[in-house]
């Protein structure tokens, strides 16, 4: 994705139904929301303040999980995405991490809930 692009999937969402937050190892914060009815993720949209790859690993991320009901989501996983090329391989894996794990977390938040 090209810094000039509009990423429908970037910023925070009001009234989710499961968010989740994760500070990576690098200081780069990560935010995911989900809005989930009847078992679908219908939007997603996630934050961070981090560098170029984490927006990327975030972006990635959102794109594979809407539309998809919420047990199939769980399986996106870290490799996928930096096996997909849309991190950089090396100094990107702990954004596609960090991303994955914040996207699980909003799942978890999710699935908790009353």
């Amino acid at each position: 994705m090209e810094a000039t692009q509009v990423d429908e999937y970037y910023g925070r969402m009001n009234d989710p139904t499961g968010s989740g937050t994760i500070s990576g190892p690098c200081g780069d914060a990560m935010e995911f929301y989900i809005y989930v009815h009847s078992g679908v993720i219908e939007d997603v949209k996630y934050y961070t303040d981090g560098c170029g790859n984490t927006r990327r690993c975030g972006h990635a991320v959102a794109r594979r999980a809407k539309g998809r009901k919420v047990t199939d989501a769980l399986s996106i996983s870290a490799g996928e995405i930096i096996r997909s090329g849309d991190c950089d391989p090396e100094s990107g894996r702990h954004c596609a991490i960090l991303a994955v794990t914040t996207f699980y977390r909003a799942i978890a938040d999710y699935l908790l809930k009353p």
